[in-house]
């Protein structure tokens, strides 16, 4: 039976709310949002892990609100899928979860993403299970221990090692000079040590109390990582991505033999439709929820995902 709530609002001819929910850990409580389907379900479920820095389970930070997880759970629900998006360990709702910046690994949200796999099997109204790391939460997924995904979508996610992404997004975005600058900073955390003097300008990405984190991103190679995963695998990358190149998704289609990959025209990094790869040109799709998804977008997602985790 559908819930009072979810009818009256299909009535009213509102947006269904999501659900929100709870995942107590020993060192504090992660919070997320179910996107639930019409009906009482049980429905197959998606997992939305979001990307690097502090992004929020909507797809948005700081000063960047574009909706572009939001829009996709809600695609995937309207498809049928139930769709789990999370606030990672240490941003928006999970802030309190995460104490201190240095304290944060790639294992821990790696670990976080596995529990809320747990979660998800746990739970009566979900059947397969899904997973979409979208930028970082690809490489994120690929190594959550255990976690046992029926299907993977890397989504714009990393191909490489995290050096090779950085120098080539320094030399083609950051003022002249930089990326000699950040060179012998990077060379030393690629070696596993700390820098304690880093140049301001630097700071954003080099602080000392991120070091940590940098230096456990630096060391695994996506594309081995991915080679071991035991699911159907898709790749998905955009033409006008400017974060993760046509590199990347070759590397990580080439790594697993049996995955599809899909090159989505004049798709950007924030999963919006971006005719130029020109970074001025796409400062305003990072910033405006107004802009919806790329139209061929969920449309690729649901094609496997009906595939994979319903069978038809």
């Amino acid at each position: 039976m559908m819930a009072p709530a979810l009818v009256l609002a299909l009535a009213l001819g509102a947006e269904p709310q999501p659900e929100a929910v709870e995942l107590k850990t020993d060192t504090g409580t992660l919070h997320g949002v179910l996107d639930l389907p019409a009906g009482a379900g049980p429905w197959p479920v998606v997992f939305v892990h979001p990307g690097s820095g502090p992004t929020d389970r909507d797809g948005n930070s700081a000063g960047a609100k574009n909706d572009s997880l939001k829009l996709l759970g809600a695609a995937l629900r309207e498809a049928g899928f139930a769709c789990l998006r999370i606030d990672k360990r240490g941003v928006a709702a999970s802030a309190k979860a995460a104490s201190k910046e240095d304290d944060l690994r790639l294992t821990t949200y790696s670990d976080d993403a596995t529990a809320w796999v747990r979660f998800l099997r746990a739970d009566k109204r979900f059947t397969k299970v899904g997973f979409v790391g979208h930028s970082e939460g690809s490489l994120i997924g690929t190594l959550a221990p255990g976690a046992r995904f029926d299907a993977f979508v890397s989504l714009c996610g990393p191909g490489r090692k995290l050096g090779a992404g950085l120098r080539e997004q320094l030399k083609a975005n950051a003022p002249k000079g930089l990326a000699e600058k950040a060179e012998p900073i990077l060379l030393e955390l690629e070696a596993g040590r700390a820098v304690k003097d880093v140049p301001k300008e630097l700071a954003a990405l080099f602080r000392p109390s991120v070091q940590p984190y940098v230096i456990s991103m630096l060391k695994p190679d996506p594309a081995a990582e991915l080679a071991m995963l035991k699911c159907p695998v898709l790749v998905v990358s955009g033409s006008t991505d400017i974060q993760a190149t046509e590199a990347d998704a070759k590397a990580l289609a080439a790594a697993l033999k049996g995955a599809k990959a899909v090159r989505i025209e004049h798709m950007n990094h924030v999963l919006k439709e971006v005719k130029t790869a020109v970074r001025l040109a796409q400062l305003p799709s990072y910033s405006d929820p107004k802009v919806l998804l790329h139209p061929k977008l969920a449309g690729e997602l649901v094609g496997f995902f009906k595939t994979e985790l319903v069978g038809n």
